[in-house]
């Protein structure tokens, strides 16, 4: 099973290709800057683009409609 679900995250992103691009956006900014919102053993994924997801879920970043 993928974690977060797709359904849980478009309850909070009005499209997929919304949330495709905030996604890559935010893992873009975590390779160039090593900066994440949650410590390291707080994350679920290994790989930047699911903890922007993981990110996303939680509330740590805003989508601006």
């Amino acid at each position: 099973m993928i974690y977060p679900s797709i359904d849980k995250l478009l309850t909070i992103v009005d499209s997929k290709y919304i949330l495709v691009h905030v996604a890559a956006e935010r893992s873009k900014e975590m390779i160039n800057n090593k900066h994440y919102q949650l410590r390291e053993d707080e994350y679920t994924s290994v790989k930047e683009i699911g903890r922007s997801l993981e990110e996303l879920e939680k509330g740590l970043i805003q989508v601006k409609k």
